[in-house]
């Protein structure tokens, strides 16, 4: 099987040959440390460890030109949603039909990045940003149902006319909401400003068949998770989270099997030692296979302060027991 039938059969919970195993995205400055610690110059990590392909396409989803001041009154509304021009040709890559005719007997993995979350929707970059993106909340909320409804509206059409180019086998709402010790607006108001506003997008995935809707959410946003599954969304990606709060496991018991699941191995044990690494793997991984619809995936960046030892080893460790579950799967079916 190639990476992209894994994966569909993966979320399928259909039988593969062992699920995806995808990089953990390891930049350059990474592989120059490992090269201090063992890891030969030149050294191609494709040919040294098991790894599935896959590509994101992140459109320009910011307005065009940049915004210096968000609405925060109706009247400003109007160049806001002018400024979201779906049609215009920097949305997407100079290269796009280009790209689009290297996608068409591809064997990886290609998802959509199709929405930012509400507060980079909102334009927060600083504190101060931050703020008046949190105060709106209270004081304009009307404004706020109108930005987030503008967004959804242009992401949809853009969507429309990717989707029209290119089949992707799934799509990707990103949603930075959340600190340490949880969301940092209340699930009801995810719901209202925020989840209601992806209706747009969620139908045209719909209507272009996109099966797999994937929230990829970062450090503690379980508070909010009940108002997001079950509904439309039917994946979770849970990244640099907090491992208590977003134990797979758990959300499993909480959310059923039904919920599909990327990532899961706190990255965090990758700096430690051999044990921790089994341990962590061990504990987690298994009986997430055995449920199906799960790919194992460090919930963060491997980074410099990863040694090559323990990233070998934890990568080894990984294709060991996705193997050894792909050949009970094999027996039971026998």
């Amino acid at each position: 099987m190639n990476s992209r039938q894994r994966f569909i059969s993966t979320m399928n919970y259909q039988f593969t040959d062992r699920v995806p195993l995808f990089q953990e995205g390891i930049r350059d400055e990474v592989v120059k440390a490992w090269n201090t610690q063992g890891l030969p110059p030149g050294a191609d990590l494709t040919m040294l460890f098991a790894y599935d392909e896959f590509e994101e396409i992140e459109p320009d989803l910011d307005p065009w030109p940049p915004v210096g001041r968000w609405p925060d009154d109706p009247s400003a509304l109007k160049e806001f949603r002018r400024r979201l021009d779906p049609n215009d040709p920097r949305r997407l890559p100079s290269n796009w039909q280009d790209q689009v005719g290297g996608w068409q007997d591809r064997q990886h993995v290609l998802w959509l990045k199709v929405h930012q979350g509400y507060f980079l929707t909102m334009g927060v970059e600083s504190w101060q940003s931050f703020t008046e993106a949190i105060h709106m909340l209270i004081d304009h909320p009307e404004v706020v149902h109108q930005i987030m409804s503008i967004q959804a509206e242009f992401a949809a059409s853009l969507v429309d006319r990717i989707l029209q180019d290119v089949e992707v086998d799934g799509a990707i709402f990103s949603e930075p909401i959340a600190g340490n010790n949880g969301p940092l607006i209340s699930p009801a108001m995810y719901q209202s400003f925020v989840l209601q506003s992806y209706k747009p997008i969620l139908d045209m995935l719909e209507s272009h068949q996109v099966q797999n809707i994937i929230l990829r959410t970062y450090a503690n946003p379980r508070p909010i998770l009940p108002v997001v599954f079950p509904g439309r969304f039917n994946c979770l990606w849970a990244c640099e989270c907090n491992p208590e709060s977003m134990d797979y496991r758990q959300l499993r018991r909480d959310f059923g099997p039904g919920l599909r699941l990327i990532g899961g191995i706190d990255t965090d044990c990758l700096r430690q030692d051999k044990e921790a690494i089994r341990r962590e793997v061990e504990e987690k991984v298994p009986s997430l296979l055995a449920e199906g619809g799960f790919i194992p995936l460090a919930d963060g960046r491997v980074r410099e302060d990863v040694p090559f030892e323990n990233y070998a080893f934890y990568r080894r460790l990984l294709e060991d027991i996705t193997s050894q579950a792909c050949q009970r799967s094999i027996g039971r079916c026998g």
